[in-house]
Parts: structure tokens; C-alpha cells; sequence
């Protein structure tokens, strides 16, 4: 017969069980994400997911089978040397390449691994917003002949801005053929800036959040552009247009799960 409890060890309450249940859900889906991910390459090729180059300006990282992170630095007064991802989506021996790496210089690199290492033809780039850490290189795909597109509002910030600017613009939502496998570039409403868009790329389940979604632990970062009373529900959109999202990538930081929707949109809550 089991013993009674110890009286110094009374039972969780409910609200404790329901707590250390969803304390127990988010371990499991950390857990699951980084053996997703975590991978490491050892012969430092595409073939293995985790890190498959890195060099001081740049750093690119297999998230999914036909998925990758590139990372990028920008230097800021107010927030040090700071990471900057974009997306590459693969199919066959094409790739479409989101937001472009900080400078020329490091856009040209990224060129040259698409070329050498993967061995893809680039069908298109798409920065998700107007500012350099999206479109700081553009000018390096465009000198390659690599269609760019954008939102409407993004050319007409770009431009006002004297940046870079994408060739084709859109306003409805823009799908993409990359091989076989396609992606959607969607404007779900304001908030980091008032044209940020989101990514989906349905074959690996991936979001591309950019600046718009925060990695977890983040702080509002910077705000200049930005429309905080709109954040949250944009993101709420979002998270609702694609429930099958697994893995979801922020604009800076570590990629991660649905959460990072939920702790975004938490963090820009107003009531």
C-alpha cells in the first residue's frame, strides 16, 4: 500500500499542475526545435543541418532540409554589433534569398556560397522592409541580374530614403515558384515599420518573421519606424493565416517555435 504524502510535500495545486504542464510543453518544444537543428555540420558543407560557413561578416546556418539562416552584422550606437538574419529557401538548384546581408561586400559573399557551395541559380531576392539590414546589399544582387521585389510601401521608403530600391513592387500577397516548391510574401499590417512583411515557405514549415517577430527574451529593440500600437495585432494575424508553421525566424536572434509569435505579441500588448 503507498504511503500517504508527506505532510511537508503537499500536492501541487491545479493551477501549479497547469503551470508545470506548460512548463513541461515549452522544454519538450526547445527539446524538439534543437535536436531539429542543432546538427552541427562536421565536414563544414550544406549537408547537415546547423552551421555550414562561417566567416567574420557572415554566417550561414541550415535550419530545415531546404532551409537556411543568414546572419550578418550591422554596427549600431545604441545596441552594439548586432546579428542580422535573413531566409534562403532551396529547391533543386534554385533559391530565393529574403532580406539581403548588411553591406555589398558581405551580399557578394553570400552570392559567391549560393554559387560554389549549393551550386543554385538565385530566382529572386525580397527584402521584408526598408531599412539596410533588409536591403544594405541589394545593390550586389541587382548588379548579378537577381530579380528583386518588395511591398509597394517598401519602394516608396526606399526611395524617399535614397536606398537601394527593389525593381517590382506588389501590394496583394506574392507567390513565388522556387523549383517545384513555392513561397508567400504577405503585408499583415504595421508594426517594426509600416511595410514589414512575413515569409512562408510551406515544404519545410517555416516562417520568416523578420523584424517584425522577436526572438524570446528580446527587448522592443528599436522603435523609430515603428507603429507599437498596431504590433500585436499584426502579429496576432499572422500567427492565425499560418497555423502549421513550425519553425519561425526572427529578424535577429535565435530562430525558434510558434512562441516566438506568442512572445511577441506579449511584449507589445497595450491595453
Amino acid at each position: 500500500m503507498r504511503p500517504p504524502p508527506s505532510p511537508t510535500t503537499p500536492r501541487p495545486t491545479r493551477p501549479q499542475r497547469s503551470e508545470r504542464a506548460a512548463r513541461v510543453t515549452t522544454l519538450l518544444a526547445l527539446v524538439f526545435f534543437a535536436l531539429h537543428t542543432a546538427c552541427i555540420a562536421q565536414r563544414g558543407d550544406a549537408s547537415s543541418l546547423g552551421e555550414v560557413y562561417r566567416s567574420p561578416d557572415l554566417v550561414i546556418t541550415r535550419i530545415a532540409k531546404d532551409a537556411f539562416i543568414h546572419t550578418s552584422f550591422k554596427r549600431t550606437e545604441d545596441f552594439g554589433n548586432v546579428p542580422c538574419n535573413g531566409l534562403i529557401v532551396r529547391d533543386g538548384n534554385e533559391v530565393i534569398v529574403f532580406d539581403t546581408p548588411t553591406t555589398d561586400r558581405t551580399a557578394e559573399e553570400l552570392i559567391g556560397w549560393l554559387d560554389s557551395t549549393l551550386h543554385c541559380r538565385i530566382d529572386a531576392v525580397i527584402p521584408t522592409h526598408f531599412h539596410d539590414d533588409c536591403l544594405g546589399g541589394l545593390q550586389a544582387f541587382h548588379d548579378r541580374g537577381v530579380p528583386s521585389y518588395a511591398h509597394s510601401r517598401t519602394i516608396e521608403l526606399a526611395k524617399a530614403q535614397g536606398l537601394a530600391v527593389p525593381e517590382n513592387g506588389f501590394k496583394d500577397p506574392l507567390v513565388l515558384r522556387v523549383g517545384a516548391d513555392s513561397i508567400r510574401a504577405t503585408f499583415f499590417g504595421e508594426g517594426h515599420t509600416r511595410d514589414n512583411i512575413v515569409v512562408y515557405f510551406p515544404e519545410d514549415s517555416v516562417l520568416f518573421g523578420g523584424c517584425l517577430v522577436k526572438e524570446m527574451g528580446a527587448g522592443k529593440g528599436y522603435l523609430g519606424d515603428a507603429n507599437v500600437a498596431a504590433w500585436s495585432a499584426t502579429v496576432e494575424r499572422v500567427k492565425a493565416e499560418y497555423p502549421d508553421a513550425v519553425i519561425v525566424v526572427p529578424g535577429h536572434g535565435a530562430p525558434g517555435t510558434r512562441e516566438l509569435l506568442d512572445y511577441t505579441i506579449k511584449l507589445f500588448k497595450t491595453d
